[in-house]
């Protein structure tokens, strides 16, 4: 049975949008993966040292593969991407970030992947796209709604509609 998996995207170098259509190109040629949908794209302001904006997406997966494998289908697609992964690098600029926000009801606490993704609840730049392609999400571990870890005052978060879903890899 395939599991529903949703992965954060984000680029802020380069043509970003291009590197996001890309990514979802590469996403739907990974064996056993099929790209359900994804979300418009959302422009925000980085998190961490000052850098140019980011251009966010969240898309839908559906695959059988195991989340071990998944992820290190992620990271390949990263590396294709121009992505270079450093200790130092934590809110740095790049070109590609895939992150692994839900796999299915799936629970992972290992040192080198965490699922639901740590930072899903206190991040409206994906939780924003996430909602839009299923409003109805909860978080595996709490069963909480996701849209209630939205801020009730919406307008101070930051995170702006830059371009509606057009990607063609999607229909």
């Amino acid at each position: 049975m395939s599991d529903r998996v949703f992965v954060g995207i984000g680029s802020n170098i380069g043509d970003r949008a291009e590197t996001i259509d890309r990514a979802l190109v590469l996403l739907g040629l990974v064996p056993n993966c099929r790209v359900i949908q994804c979300s418009s794209l959302w422009e925000t302001e980085p998190v961490g040292p000052p850098q140019p904006k980011y251009l966010n997406a969240v898309a839908e997966i559906r695959t059988d593969l195991e989340p071990f494998i998944f992820l290190n289908a992620l990271l390949e697609i990263e590396r294709s991407l121009g992505r270079v992964r450093s200790p130092q690098e934590r809110n740095a600029p790049r070109t590609i970030d895939l992150d692994l926000l839900l796999f299915g009801d799936n629970i992972v606490m290992e040192s080198n992947l965490e699922i639901p993704h740590p930072r899903l609840g206190n991040r409206p730049f994906v939780l924003i796209p996430l909602l839009e392609l299923d409003d109805t999400l909860r978080h595996p571990g709490t069963g909480d709604l996701l849209v209630s870890f939205l801020p009730a005052e919406r307008g101070n978060d930051g995170v702006v509609m830059w371009r509606t879903r057009t990607n063609p890899t999607v229909a």
